[in-house]
């Protein structure tokens, strides 16, 4: 059950309204087993002729000494003479219609604590897996799949939902229905019970069997619906690459593939989950025929002190664990099934943020100095991408960070604002190490401008104010001017109000930069990170963003990652990156009159 306490330690701050549950759930129980009993004095009275003074001489009790029965027994004798038999089988079954509709408004009640808590459980459970994926370091999604990860939050959660926090009344209203109906009839009849309780257990090994499987194909069901979100995601995102190299049928093919495997497991557990149901159905009557055919003897046989009549009423009480105990066992399947679903999510939840968030650590209140970097390596997967770096950044300085691919530019640059912490070696900013900053805080003073334009699917102002709450109008449209972005926001129809699609997609790549970096003036930022931002860009394009870059960079400390090697010949120092190591550094003429990395890089961009 470990992997279920998370999920239900959901529900620990509702223990007061569980109890409650617990006790409508309680009487719900006990008024239906309650009107179910009354079969018996209205059998009695329907089928036999009971005469009232003689008690002794009832075919309900035939001398029975079973403390039930004598007391059903010595009320209908009491009543047959004070009232007479129409009046009794009146009240007969008015019992029977109070005691059932008590049974239905308790059983509302307990619905109407439970639902709200199973709604809150998994919407607390959205939010916890939400805020769990803000935290992560941006490492652990270099190696999962986009797609997998929005099937932990849609398929594997909504599994949850259905299969384990949508059973959880079950859990506990079957097992009571039963526990309470078993011994109501060990009450009337040990004998009888004793044969029932030695039958159970078949019935329970037998689904258990069928639902073994479930919790390994459900597992390879989740992997399949994360492959086919991934296709998905890849397809929508390159879809002009895949009609321009002809690789339709390639994508499509490759989709076929997988959406077939995806069939193929919903199917199969689509089969054993839907066998559980009608196989304990029909288990359940092979145990009442069970049930009947011995009762039936001992009766007929005056081997067991029960009437016909007490003995058809324990066959509607015993009739009222069948359908408790087809659930269970479908609850028991469902669970198998959504157990995959709920390690997915727990794996999830449990991977290590290795960035500690130091929420009580040193608030940076200012950058007064300069970054130093002493002696830093990084690792990822024992794979060394930096080593011995040493660097210094004084405040107001322009470092520009060059190299081939791969050679750990960008990685470097997010040491800075600890998207990544180091291996060895340590960073500091102003004489403190930055893990003695609160994340917050560090984060405040660092703005960084990407290649891939980040917007997100609302307004242009909401995303040039993003994390920045209380900016004005005018402070947006400031930042909007600074960044040359104000001209072609104000030709829009809606102006700043204009919804820029998903991902900014309803802006060219000019447009969508500027805005980033309108964002990046609002923060106003003492240190900035620029990483390759006019890389992708048209020759028209790159000058407004280059402007807007300078605007941005004026009196900031900018460390800036550059591919066309023309836009930081400015810079206060060059460092050239190769295979994770400073391989030279200087100013642009100092490079250039080494005649080594520098210069070839330089070199070969100008022969193109």
């Amino acid at each position: 059950m470990n992997k279920y306490s998370r999920i239900f330690g959901y529900l620990k701050p509702y223990k007061g309204k569980i109890i409650l549950y617990f006790l409508f759930i309680l009487l719900s129980i006990v008024f239906s087993i309650v009107s179910i009993g009354m079969l018996m004095p209205f059998l009695q009275l329907i089928f036999t002729n009971p005469d009232p003074q003689c008690v002794a001489c009832s075919p309900l009790t035939k001398g029975s000494s079973n403390p039930a029965l004598q007391f059903i027994n010595d009320w209908l004798m009491q009543s047959i003479t004070q009232k007479g038999k129409l009046s009794t089988l009146g009240i007969i079954c008015m019992l029977m219609m109070v005691f059932i509709i008590l049974k239905n408004l308790f059983l509302y009640l307990s619905f109407y604590i439970l639902n709200p808590l199973k709604n809150r459980v998994v919407n607390d459970m959205r939010e916890d897996i939400y805020n769990r994926v803000l935290a992560l370091p941006i490492g652990f999604f270099t190696e999962k799949r986009k797609g997998d990860i929005i099937s932990r939050f849609s398929t594997d959660l909504s599994e949850v939902e259905v299969s384990i926090v949508g059973t959880v009344e079950g859990w506990i209203r079957e097992p009571l229905t039963i526990i309470f109906t078993l011994a109501t009839l060990f009450f009337i009849s040990a004998q009888l019970t004793l044969f029932l309780l030695l039958l159970i257990p078949v019935m329970g090994f037998v689904i258990g069997r069928i639902s073994k499987t479930l919790k390994h194909q459900s597992g390879i069901l989740a992997i399949k619906y994360g492959e086919v979100m991934s296709t998905i995601d890849e397809t929508l995102g390159g879809l002009r690459v895949i009609k321009a190299f002809n690789a339709e049928q390639l994508l499509r093919q490759k989709f076929n593939k997988q959406n077939d495997e995806l069939l193929a497991s919903r199917n199969f557990i689509s089969q054993r989950r839907d066998l559980a149901s009608p196989l304990s159905e029909v288990l359940g009557i092979a145990l009442f025929c069970a049930i009947l055919g011995y009762g039936g003897y001992l009766v007929l046989g005056e081997q067991i002190d029960l009437d016909g009549a007490a003995f058809l009423g324990y066959l509607g009480l015993f009739y009222m664990i069948i359908n408790p105990a087809k659930s269970l066992s479908t609850l028991f399947t469902n669970m198998r099934k959504g157990a995959a679903a709920a390690e997915r999510i727990e794996e999830l939840m449990n991977a290590p943020i290795v960035v500690d968030d130091n929420r009580n650590g040193i608030v940076m209140e200012d950058f007064k100095d300069q970054i130093e970097f002493k002696n830093v390596g990084f690792k990822y997967e024992e794979v060394n991408i930096l080593q011995n770096i040493n660097l210094t950044i004084k405040k107001g300085q322009t470092i520009a960070l060059v190299g081939s691919s791969g050679a750990g530019k960008s990685t470097l640059a997010d040491l800075i604002p600890r998207f990544h912490d180091v291996s060895s070696g340590e960073i500091y900013i102003d004489g403190k190490n930055i893990k003695e900053y609160s994340l917050q805080s560090l984060r405040h003073f660092i703005s960084i401008v990407t290649q891939e334009p980040i917007l997100f699917n609302s307004s242009i102002a909401e995303n040039i104010a993003l994390g920045m709450k209380d900016a004005t109008p005018a402070q947006i449209e400031q930042a909007a001017v600074i960044a040359n972005a104000h001209d072609f926001i104000m030709r829009k129809e809606a102006g700043y109000a204009e919804n820029i699609g998903d991902r900014g997609m309803k802006l060219s790549g000019g447009e969508r930069q500027r805005l980033t970096i309108a964002r990046a003036v609002l923060k106003n930022p003492p240190i900035l990170i620029l990483d390759e931002a006019t890389s992708s860009l048209d020759t028209e394009s790159e000058r407004l963003v280059q402007d807007a870059i300078n605007n941005l960079m004026s009196r900031r400390t900018s460390i800036v990652i550059a591919h066309r090697l023309s836009t930081i010949r400015h810079a206060d120092e060059i460092i050239v990156l190769q295979k994770g190591l400073i391989a030279e550094r200087g100013t642009h003429e100092e490079l250039m009159g080494r005649n080594g990395v520098y210069k070839k890089l330089v070199d070969m961009q100008e022969v193109k």
